[in-house]
């Protein structure tokens, strides 16, 4: 298949007729099949050391155009669609995007995987293939329902394997199956390994609601992405999930080593020459003690066994710990009652490294089993792990100098930065390729490749004519953003209008509720006559987890502030708010490239790292945030000039949280402006519009409580805020600004990040 005849040789084959004459679900298939003919290619026998990325997420998004763009085929795909009157954008609307995964974790976990294929390592994922995935969002009365969000069919990119294993829990046994899904990259195909269990049952989660039977595991272990953990079946459910992956992945891992030490002449005490095992947040945790209880009770691939201390030693020269937050509630601790009921066999195993671990120190905060009989599973990582990275330079220096000082002191070789980074064979060439098409005409193709290279674009700094298609092509981006949401969501949006946007999981911490805060102040500013020279469309995306009330209770004061401002002639024509339905990689694709102020505004100290500041930073918009996470970085970069830093710093909120002093309620009471726009919350026209009990409940905790201090950065928020709004008005200006972020965002690649887990820690 040679020229623009590949998909034409195939439509031929499979239905007798020339591409022109197919539908576009033809069209699908046959790009499906073109894509593993393309991607055959590229596997690579596997002989050598290999990581295994374990995630309880992985966020891939749709794969059609990412796949023909790391196959190198894209534009002619392209190409030979469009001369047979065919457009790939509207196949690609067919493609169902995979529910698994939901916020930067799963996203990160899916960059990382593909930046691997594309380097050429040998590095597969292992994670659930979940059916239901998280929910699917929708808005009935103001508020968010959770529905289930089914996404496996006939057309989707998984593939069954003969790989099973029976995994035996406290009371019952499952066999799983493994199904794959191919990692294409322009270097190599690895695979996303996705562990099954066919006795799961869709018919019992009752009607058209994310509720089912949670104690019947057999038929609910992989029906949701993190299912509801508000009550005790629920967090046992978790438990089921995450040793099920492990178990699976484990067992693997061996399967796969055994093969190759037939070969070299290895044994399992050589696990770390062949395997290395990056553990992706604490989900995963528990493949440390599997792995240990797999060796000792199995012994090695000659049948002689392997001590607790042998066993001990292999896992801990093989397994690597990824730390994504600085939340004390996100590091999974679990009660050793639950562990006893669904994993008994792991008990002992954990029970023997805390023992060993009491044995050395006397700082009983190292303890992986605390006084109230809690497991802390990222001890466990930091202890029997051979590296502990997080994920931000600030984020890094927090865990060392506070977080898991403790353990840094014990353990300072272990520790390591590997900032984040985004893969932008998607988050620009696929999802705004009309920028990533004029910037090859500016300094040539050599950036898809080393992103570094868009550096070469500083030169054309002060050049008009760059400006002027700079910002054309977001333009064009911004009307294409308003024709999708009007055609997919029925919102009606300005494209004139300066784009705002605010896409992340719904957190206290990452501050929608400071951002709505704002809103009402910009509400309140031109009903008093200052009218803005450019509208504003405030866009927000988010979901919230189903059982966190008051993040619940932000989406509700923000759908209800819509519905107030809308209705409110004097403002809408200059002011509109949004809230998108379902937010997901594919809303992304389209919101990512539209935008003009990147809303990046966490509790400094609080945001781990945040991959979508890169994502809207590489798309020529500009960070409005605090010096949080990667913020930082991005600040250093770009320089003062070109980003809008405002709020607390991370030393000053870790000072307010060590002495207890920080009052929302005193700020609400003593300053006029602040009361103002938090009063508004519970006004006549709140109440009228909304639902009394949630907004009053929302009122409550801001004036009461604000943990994340909302109010402490709001005048902040708002000064800074205005600035960058006054600012866009100078075109030429903006558009320096826009330049200087997208020349500098090559540092914030994937490729770079995995380079630096190869160097450091993989060695692959």
């Amino acid at each position: 298949m040679e020229g623009n005849d590949m998909l034409n040789t195939i439509c031929l084959e499979e239905y007798g007729k020339d591409l022109h004459l197919c539908s576009n679900e033809e069209c699908f298939h046959a790009l499906m099949k073109l894509v593993a003919q393309k991607g055959r290619d590229r596997i690579v026998k596997d002989n050598g050391r290999k990581v295994y990325y374990i995630s309880a997420e992985f966020l891939i998004g749709k794969l059609l155009s990412n796949n023909l763009i790391n196959l190198g085929i894209y534009d002619e795909v392209k190409e030979e669609l469009t001369q047979a009157g065919k457009n790939l954008s509207d196949i690609e609307e067919l493609e169902v995007e995979p529910s698994l995964g939901n916020g930067g974790l799963g996203r990160l976990a899916a960059c990382f995987l593909d930046s691997i294929a594309n380097l050429g390592l040998n590095g597969d994922g292992i994670g659930l293939n979940y059916h239901l995935g998280l929910f699917k969002q929708v808005f009935e009365n103001g508020k968010q329902k959770e529905v289930p969000n089914p996404w496996i069919g006939k057309d989707s990119w998984l593939v069954p394997t003969d790989v099973t294993y029976t995994i035996n829990f406290g009371e019952i046994s499952v066999v799983s199956r493994m199904y794959d899904i191919n990692v294409y990259g322009e270097k190599r195909t690895n695979k996303l390994h996705l562990f099954d269990v066919e006795t799961v049952d869709e018919s019992i989660v009752k009607g058209d609601s994310i509720d089912f039977d949670k104690s019947d595991i057999a038929k609910n272990l992989t029906l949701f992405l993190y299912p509801d953990d508000s009550d005790e079946q629920g967090r046992l459910l978790r438990i089921y999930q995450q040793y099920f992956m492990v178990s699976n992945g484990a067992r693997l891992i061996l399967d796969e080593c055994r093969d190759k030490c037939i070969n070299t002449g290895k044994t399992f005490k050589n696990l770390s020459d062949l395997a290395v095992i990056q553990i992706n947040d604490t989900h995963p945790t528990m493949v440390i003690p599997e792995l240990i209880r797999l060796l000792t009770e199995n012994g090695d691939i000659d049948g002689s066994p392997i001590t607790m201390d042998e066993a001990i030693d292999i896992v801990s020269k093989s397994c690597a710990y990824t730390n994504h937050t600085i939340l004390a509630e996100a590091l999974e601790k679990w009660p050793v009652d639950y562990l006893n009921r669904v994993v008994p066999q792991l008990m002992p195993i954990i029970k023997e490294l805390d023992r060993r671990v009491r044995k050395k120190y006397t700082d009983k905060s190292v303890y992986i089993i605390d006084d109230n009989n809690l497991v802390h599973m990222a001890h466990i990582d930091i202890h029997y792990g051979m590296s502990v990275n997080g994920v931000a330079k600030l984020h890094t220096e927090i865990l060392e100098n506070t977080e898991l000082n403790n353990f840094y002191r014990i353990y300072p070789e272990k520790f390591n930065n590997k900032t984040n980074g985004i893969t932008f064979r998607r988050w620009l060439i696929h999802c705004n390729n009309g920028l990533a098409k004029y910037i090859e005409t500016l300094i040539g193709s050599e950036y898809r490749h080393d992103a570094e290279k868009l550096k070469d674009l500083l030169k054309f700094a002060g050049d008009k004519n760059v400006y002027d298609n700079l910002l054309e092509i977001k333009t064009d981006n911004k009307r294409n953003l308003a024709e999708y949401l009007k055609q997919t969501q029925g919102i009606e949006i300005n494209p004139q209008s300066i784009y705002d946007i605010q896409i992340k999981r719904l957190h206290e911490y990452k501050r929608q509720q400071m951002n709505a805060l704002y809103i009402i102040y910009k509400y309140f500013d031109i009903k008093a006559g200052n009218i803005p020279k450019t509208p504003v469309t405030v866009i927000f995306g988010a979901k919230a987890a189903p059982a966190y009330t008051i993040a619940k209770d932000i989406i509700h004061l923000i759908l209800t502030l819509s519905k107030v401002i809308e209705a409110d002639k004097d403002v809408s024509p200059y002011l509109k708010v949004v809230l998108v339905q379902n937010y997901n990689v594919t809303l992304a694709e389209k919101l990512i490239p539209a935008c003009d102020i990147s809303e990046q505004i966490s509790l400094a100290s609080k945001e781990a790292s945040g991959t979508g500041n890169m994502k809207f930073m590489l798309n020529g918009a500009v960070t409005l945030g605090t010096m949080d996470g990667a913020n930082v970085e991005i600040a250093e970069l770009v320089g003062k000039d070109n980003i809008y830093t405002f709020g607390a710093t991370s030393d000053e909120v870790i000072a307010h949280y060590e002495k207890c002093d920080y009052n929302a309620k005193k700020l609400y009471e003593t300053d006029a402006l602040i009361k103002k726009c938090v009063d508004f919350i519970i006004s006549d026209a709140m109440l009228q519009a909304g639902d009394s009990h949630s907004l009053n409940r929302l009122y409550n905790e801001i004036v009461g409580k604000d943990w994340f201090m909302a109010l402490l950065d709001l005048r902040s928020y708002i000064e800074t805020k205005e600035k960058a709004l006054a600012d866009y008005d100078d075109r030429y200006a903006w558009a320096e600004k826009m330049l200087v972020n997208i020349a500098n965002a090559g540092f914030f690649s994937s490729d770079r990040t995995i380079r630096q887990y190869n160097e450091d820690i993989w060695h692959l």
